[in-house]
């Protein structure tokens, strides 16, 4: 593979890449320009269908597949949402595109709303933001000036109005329908699907949600073509009907035990090792490596010999992995306790369940108060049994809930346990030696000051 050269970020850290001015040096907005006068929104739908980009947000769902869902002759109007929340814990490539380089997000958001026929666009923004908030409005501002976007975009037939919605940063607000309850000013729960966005969404009409991420690599397409987006990355297996590929390149959030935090990008296919070693600088303190989270904490966590893991869509679920998420890789050094891990994401995911679902209420809360009595020196051996029963039966994949944060509530509890249990009995057994054998029902505990 020839050396590769960074294209999503290739404008990060310049000064005034914010601006409209800088990104018009640069070639921005010609692709927009081009598209519309030469390409239909059918064609440019089979474009970014053909590059195989699989979205950016978590799911990993492909991206060009997803619009064609939008009914053909629908009257309209028809849709979109830009998903800006970005609440996955370790995450923030997001913010890093929408402060740096707005009009890359914008562009590839105005060009996919012209392949879905979307007339109103949304951008979802998580409230704590500011910057990014800042920077989107003075960047949409300057597009009306320009003409890239209002009526009859640079004289043809397409019309857009792209409109920022700040939120209140709830993590259930990253669920698409969450998102669309949400800006439709209602509670964030979660809807029922079917019907699936595309053909009832915001405000019951046709509806297409995409990550910021995913507009900056639709932008990207559009500029370099199919070609130079399917040779970045992992081809898909022909023996695997089931894998489409990881194509493209990829925006890796690296955080924790390493020598040089900060947002990276590379192809789809790198290992936590390469990431680790090559981007990060290796582990700090020369301490030894004991865990990694692959793609943020709800996909769950990957051992010091599982960093060979592949960070592709298909690479962290080869390793009990939910899968690769949103590409937020958190290192912990061997001095980590994986009960105050664990606890840590019982904590979160209780907090943000939203309370639809009964398994999923109830599963979070009840994981969070084992592990506060693990935490206080009550803990039982049983305890790790029933944590294990709550993780293997709460979430869309065993078809107990809505959407899918309870699977990623789950999926901590089970690779924490399952791969670390050596270090959680132990605990168990120096904590409470007269108590961890106890297998009758133990009392609730009191406040016991771990909140």
């Amino acid at each position: 593979m020839p050396p590769f050269e960074p294209v999503l970020l290739a404008n990060v850290g310049q000064e005034g890449s914010h601006t409209l001015r800088f990104y018009e040096q640069t070639g921005g907005y010609q692709s927009l320009r081009r598209v519309l006068k030469e390409q239909s929104p059918v064609q440019f739908t089979d474009i970014v269908k053909n590059s195989n980009l699989r979205g950016r947000g978590g799911a990993g769902f492909p991206t060009g597949l997803k619009w064609t869902f939008l009914p053909k002759d629908h009257p309209g109007p028809i849709y979109f949402c830009l998903n800006a929340d970005e609440s996955e814990p370790g995450t923030f490539n997001n913010r890093i595109l929408m402060e740096d380089d707005p009009h890359q997000v914008i562009e590839g958001l105005i060009l996919s709303c012209y392949a879905t026929r979307a007339t109103t666009a949304y951008i979802y923004l998580r409230f704590e933001y500011p910057l990014a908030y800042q920077r989107l409005q003075l960047a949409i501002n300057e597009c009306y000036e320009a003409g890239h976007l209002g009526k009859n975009i640079h004289g043809s037939e397409f019309s857009l109005d792209i409109y920022l919605h700040r939120g209140a940063a709830a993590y259930i607000c990253g669920e698409e329908t969450g998102l669309i309850e949400s800006l439709e000013g209602k509670r964030a729960w979660p809807r029922i699907k079917p019907p699936f966005p595309a053909v009832e969404g915001l405000f019951r009409k046709p509806t297409v949600v995409n990550n910021v991420e995913t507009a900056a690599c639709v932008k990207q397409i559009a500029d370099r073509g199919v070609e130079w987006f399917k040779s970045i990355g992992v081809p898909a297996d022909p023996n695997n009907p089931r894998d489409a590929g990881s194509y493209g390149p990829k925006l890796y959030c690296l955080s924790g035990h390493i020598e040089r935090p900060g947002c990276y990008e590379a192809p789809l296919g790198i290992t936590v090792n390469q990431l680790i070693d090559e981007y990060g600088g290796g582990m700090w303190k020369g301490r030894k490596p004991k865990a990694a989270i692959p793609g943020g904490i709800s996909m769950g966590l990957l051992k010091a010999d599982e960093f060979h893991c592949p960070l592709d869509f298909n690479g962290p679920g080869k390793f009990g992995c939910l899968g690769l998420g949103t590409a937020a890789v958190v290192v912990m050094d061997e001095t980590v306790s994986m009960i105050d891990t664990l606890h840590n994401s019982c904590r979160f995911f209780a907090h943000e369940s939203c309370g639809q679902c009964t398994p999923c209420r109830e599963g979070t809360n009840w994981a969070l108060k084992m592990m506060n009595r693990i935490k206080a020196g009550k803990g039982r051996l049983k305890d790790l049994d029933l944590l294990l029963e709550i993780g293997d039966n709460i979430g869309i994949m065993p078809g107990t809930t809505i959407c899918g944060l309870a699977d990623g509530a789950a999926w901590p509890i089970k690779n924490a346990i399952r791969k670390w249990r050596g270090e959680f009995e132990e605990f168990i057994k120096r904590t409470n030696p007269q108590g961890y054998q106890e297998e009758s029902a133990v009392p609730a505990l009191e406040l016991i000051g771990i909140h």
